[in-house]
């Protein structure tokens, strides 16, 4: 099955190869931030991955008013640049509003929309314009197949470098259900898909007014997908979850990211040898 493929600092996205995006859900400071991409650059060099920074400026998206958001557009558009200057890797982070699309485009190289905004036209084709790849993680209320609009919206707008990203397919009994088949139907499009593990083990709302998880699911929910075909994995990873500012729950400890990649990488590979015979036949 033939899909774009994206390049970025030295690798590709697309390729058969896995890529990685891993980071603190929210950008706390500059501290924490700085450890998580030297950590996570490292073990993604010694497995010769591709690794791209993740954190949000702004958690818009907040169970409760009063939950932490982050540090806002410009001093987290700084914080980003940082990080991208001193560990020379590519970041991703996410917008909710139009207006912070060309902003964010000066800095990341890949912009993410979120679940809950993916049919938001005058969003993606704001996100579209800056000419940076798209991430667009599929909601939970929409079905596979009709990402493919979501898509459109940006090549209309000018950009077809998009990935679309799981995470999550529908709720039930107060967690959220994965269909795996939708990697195969996404990608069937033609676009890279990522699997994003930490909010498929994610409990919205299951805390009262933030929302729970329990991130020890995020390791066989990322085995399952790479088993079905992906071209990167998503995790969010901090240094301590119990101190965390946001989605601590279902955020993987960052001690045990060592574990979870070799564990991914390990079904990927195999994964792949399969795709490749299927192609050959």
């Amino acid at each position: 099955m033939s899909v774009k493929k994206y390049y970025l600092d030295g690798k590709f996205i697309g390729d058969g190869s896995l890529a990685v995006i891993a980071g603190p859900c929210s950008l706390e400071s500059s501290e924490i931030a700085l450890r998580v991409a030297r950590c996570m650059k490292r073990l993604c060099d010694e497995r010769n991955l591709l690794y791209i920074f993740k954190a949000s400026f702004d958690k818009a998206n907040r169970t409760s008013v009063h939950a932490w958001r982050g540090p806002g557009l410009e001093k987290g558009l700084e914080q980003l640049a940082e990080i991208k200057r001193m560990m020379n890797v590519p970041v991703i982070t996410d917008i909710h509003e139009s207006y912070q699309a060309a902003p964010v485009g000066e800095v990341a190289d890949i912009i993410q929309i979120p679940a809950f905004l993916c049919r938001q036209t005058d969003l993606l084709t704001a996100a579209a314009k800056t000419g940076r790849i798209i991430n667009i993680k599929k909601a939970q209320f929409l079905a596979p197949e009709d990402m493919i609009y979501t898509a459109a919206k940006c090549r209309e707008a000018g950009n077809d470098n998009v990935i679309f990203c799981e995470r999550g397919t529908f709720m039930g009994y107060h967690r959220l259900v994965v269909d795996m088949t939708s990697l195969i139907t996404m990608r069937e499009f033609g676009y890279p898909v990522m699997f994003d593990a930490t909010h498929s083990a994610q409990k919205p709302g299951g805390l009262g007014g933030m929302s729970g998880g329990d991130y020890r699911f995020a390791f066989p929910l990322a085995r399952a997908a790479a088993a079905v075909g992906i071209d990167a994995v998503f995790a969010e990873t901090h240094p301590n979850p119990k101190e965390a500012l946001s989605d601590g729950p279902n955020m993987i400890p960052l001690d045990q990211m060592s574990r979870f990649l070799d564990e991914v990488l390990a079904v990927h590979n195999t994964t792949q040898t399969f795709m490749k015979e299927d192609i050959t036949e």
